[in-house]
């Protein structure tokens, strides 16, 4: 009888490990191939492990909640009518040898002695630590409200191996304390809040995981970034009447939806191409410099939170390829199925305010990226026309643009132009544009 290791598989350059969030199989279960075993959760996106064999599920090597590292294994499943030559990579032979008495004896002391020394878990931080920084964490005997006061150099603030263990090179005698100095390229933490009052008649509702995420990111962002926005209105007119007029035919024809979010992409990537400094990230003293333009688009999820799946090298795709992506990401976004490359390497984030009814809004920027644009919904307005025969007054569809940027490396001229150059990608779109 042969044993298969179900190990947590490669999820992304980025991506090194996940948190185990849900058990989908209990022990004693029959599994397919390709059936979901698990879901696990990095600080990327949510998602599940599927099997990759038939099978029985026979042990559960980790708990929910538990961080898990890309390659390790998580789970045993028992093979049926496997020879030894036949097994993967990832099979193991049954062995029935049993441990020493004193090995068993040994392994539970130590155990316990690990229980013992252990402090508190790291659950109640919002805060991302590797496992490499909670174990030298909790082996130094560094409690959670003194790691959550250590200043981090990794990326968006992280403590790395490095930090930690300086940390623990000059550690003094009390606790850091609450204000510590911090280096301009770190971002500031956020301020202790003044407690809150709750009377009987509230309702207390425990934040998601994935809320105390965004919180947490969105806070960071706004203390990390000089934020800055601009403001345009639009005439997309010619737009609303193309889209009309293609909608049913491109949807038989694709099988797709046609809307107006791909359109909006396409001016956005020709923009970013004629402004490419908005299309950098800051690191430090310095300044990144793109070379794909991959744009995100935010999405919202079936529980309300919002997330960002990107569209890559969004410059190099037509208007019928814009579109697929789009609908595929928006998609995949509802039903809970991006994978965590889905949602990684963007550079510029674009916000669709107008599906709420909202005219405009101030976006917050999407780190390490240094602008965000939201776009308004699109309204029939009376506006003034202006013809060779003189001026009047029509009804036309228009929209706000609110572009959000970092004012440390994009100054106002630079944010300006780059909104008014998408406005003028849209206001000169081809009403005569085949498709």
């Amino acid at each position: 009888m042969a044993k298969f290791e179900l190990t947590l598989p490669k999820m992304g350059e980025s991506v090194a490990e996940a948190t185990i969030t849900n058990w989908l199989k209990e022990v004693g279960d029959t599994i397919e191939s390709d059936e979901a075993v698990l879901e696990i959760a990095t600080d990327k996106v949510d998602s599940e492990i599927p099997s990759e064999v038939d099978g029985i599920l026979i042990e559960k090597l980790f708990n929910v909640d538990d961080v898990v590292q890309v390659g390790q294994a998580i789970a045993i499943i028992e093979i049926d009518g496997k020879d030894e030559d036949e097994l993967t990579d990832h099979s193991i032979v049954e062995k029935p040898a049993e441990p020493m008495v004193d090995e068993v004896e040994k392994t539970v002391s130590d155990a316990k002695q690990e229980a013992v020394n252990t402090p508190k878990d790291f659950s109640d931080s919002i805060r991302f630590y590797s496992p490499l920084v909670k174990n030298i964490a909790k082996e130094e005997g560094i409690s959670i409200g003194e790691l959550e006061k250590l200043e981090g150099s990794g990326k968006e603030g992280r403590v790395t191996k490095n930090d930690i263990l300086a940390y623990v090179k000059k550690r003094p005698s009390q606790p850091l304390n609450s204000s510590p100095q911090t280096p301009k390229s770190v971002p500031l933490q956020q301020a202790p809040q003044s407690p809150v009052s709750v009377n009987g008649e509230d309702e207390i509702i425990e934040m998601s995981r994935m809320g105390k995420m965004i919180a947490h990111h969105m806070v960071q962002s706004n203390l990390t970034s000089a934020h800055v926005q601009s403001f345009i209105e639009v005439d997309v007119t010619n737009i609303w009447n193309w889209r009309n007029k293609y909608k049913a035919s491109f949807e038989r024809r694709e099988g797709e939806k046609l809307t107006f979010t791909p359109i909006f992409m396409e001016a956005i990537a020709k923009a970013i191409k004629d402004f490419p400094m908005v299309n950098v990230s800051v690191d430090g003293d310095k300044i990144i410099k793109r070379k794909n333009i991959n744009i995100g688009m935010a999405a919202a999820l079936p529980d309300g939170n919002l997330i960002v799946p990107v569209i890559k090298n969004a410059d190099r795709l037509n208007l019928v390829g814009m579109a697929k992506a789009v609908n595929d990401l928006a998609n995949r976004a509802r039903q809970n199925k991006l994978r965590p490359d889905d949602i990684q390497g963007g550079t510029y984030t674009v916000t669709n305010v107008g599906t709420f009814g909202s005219i405009m809004g101030t976006p917050i920027i999407n780190q390490p990226q240094v602008g965000i644009l939201a776009l308004g919904a699109i309204r029939k307005v009376p506006a003034v026309i202006e013809t060779p025969e003189g001026d009047f007054i029509g009804i036309r569809n228009k929209m706000f643009l609110s572009h959000s940027y970092d004012h440390r490396v994009v100054n106002g001229a630079l944010g300006g132009q780059f909104v008014q150059r998408v406005a003028q990608y849209l206001e000169a779109f081809d009403k005569n544009r085949e498709i």
